[in-house]
């Protein structure tokens, strides 16, 4: 081999070789699809399956969750794409749970220790590269969207150390009241087997953590009531339920290690457990979770909502105005039905009037005994 095909081949390997480096590099995070507890949605995951089949870019996020809802994917999706879509989703396209739950984590890596949660341990893992965002295409004529992600601060929202008692109660804990100090105390949850997670409402950003979770589990329970009031309707859209989270980073920034952000997503994976589980009752299975994780907390979020209007009868008569000549041929066409369907109405009109005068008497030529040769 001549030295100018060696230093080609040369070339080629290294540019390859930083090609793949540069797209590893690009992972932007993981995206995990849970099934329905009564109906399976997604495919079985087989051992077998292909690394390639397990990474996906943020427009096929997007495109998945809009099939899910019992909408058309975008036109304008690839054939790889479209293909790891078959490989996720059941083929039937007419069984489609009609409701999706979505929520982004920012700030959070899906270590070992997080796939061990009641939430993820049955869930598709799939490792997201960054590009487009993942756009949500919807239409707002046919889908119903509910955002859960106000994050309101105990400061501002009248919460009182009752409701962090009742939050503590759902989640299996307990909550030490402060005696001299509101919203002061102390709140204990377990997470495990002599695993527990203590939040010391005195701190600010443990105080803005916990508000953040009272306030995605008082938003979920609004997206429940709202499912509700639609199920009582004739037509009943497809429901998106979507919200973001992104307080790990005051955690972080406060405590300066990864294990308290860990700690923190350890709660938040058992309160999205424990609200996912309502979601299926209020939706008898028929709702599907999307959990991604972001692992850049300094991002906005990724997934986004894209609600396309659909344009009016009167826009597209407008935008298609007729020529003066088709104005004309018009004239004329409406012109000769009106006066086609005169003269039939006209001609019916007599013929019944001479119908009804006709002699009664018998018709020489139908009582005739004339026998034709």
């Amino acid at each position: 081999m001549s030295p100018r095909c060696r230093s080609i081949l040369l070339q080629l390997f290294l540019f390859s070789s930083f090609l793949s480096i540069r797209l590893e590099a690009e992972a932007t995070g993981s995206v995990f699809f849970i099934d329905s507890a009564t109906h399976k949605y997604f495919r079985a995951r087989s051992p077998e399956d292909a690394a390639e089949k397990n990474k996906m870019l943020l427009p096929e996020v997007g495109a998945t969750v809009s099939v899910l809802l019992g909408l058309p994917p975008p036109a304008m999706l690839s054939a790889a794409a479209s293909s790891k879509l078959n490989n996720l989703l059941k083929p039937n396209p007419f069984d489609r749970p009609r409701a999706a739950f979505v929520i982004e984590v920012r700030g959070v890596q899906d270590s070992d220790q997080l796939l061990e949660s009641d939430l993820l341990s049955g869930a598709q893992r799939k490792a997201v590269f960054s590009g487009e965002m993942a756009n949500i295409q919807l239409q707002d004529d046919k889908v119903s969207v509910v955002f859960v992600d106000e994050s309101v601060s105990l400061n501002s929202d009248p919460f009182t150390d009752e409701e962090i008692h009742s939050f503590a109660s759902l989640m299996g804990g307990t909550y030490a009241y402060d005696g001299v100090k509101v919203l002061a105390g102390k709140l204990t949850i377990p997470l495990g087997e002599n695993v527990n997670i203590s939040l010391s409402l005195s701190k600010k950003a443990e105080r803005d953590f916990t508000a953040s979770l009272i306030s995605l589990v008082r938003n979920i329970k609004r997206a429940i009531e709202m499912h509700e009031d639609l199920s009582q309707s004739i037509i009943k859209p497809a429901e998106l339920v979507k919200g973001s989270f992104d307080v790990m980073k005051a955690l972080q920034e406060n405590y300066k290690t990864d294990g308290a952000a860990e700690q923190g997503a350890k709660l938040l994976l058992a309160v999205l457990a424990k609200m996912y589980n309502s979601l299926q009752a209020a939706y008898d299975g028929q709702i599907v979770g999307i959990i991604f994780f972001n692992n850049d907390a300094t991002t906005d979020a990724l997934v986004n909502v894209v609600i396309n209007s659909q344009p009016s009868a009167r826009v597209l008569e407008e935008e298609n105005a007729p020529s003066a000549a088709d104005v004309e041929k018009l004239l004329v066409r409406r012109t000769l039905a009106w006066l086609t369907g005169l003269i039939l109405l006209i001609s019916t009109l007599l013929g019944i009037y001479f119908l009804f005068n006709m002699p009664l008497t018998k018709d020489t030529l139908l009582y005739s005994n004339i026998k034709l040769d």
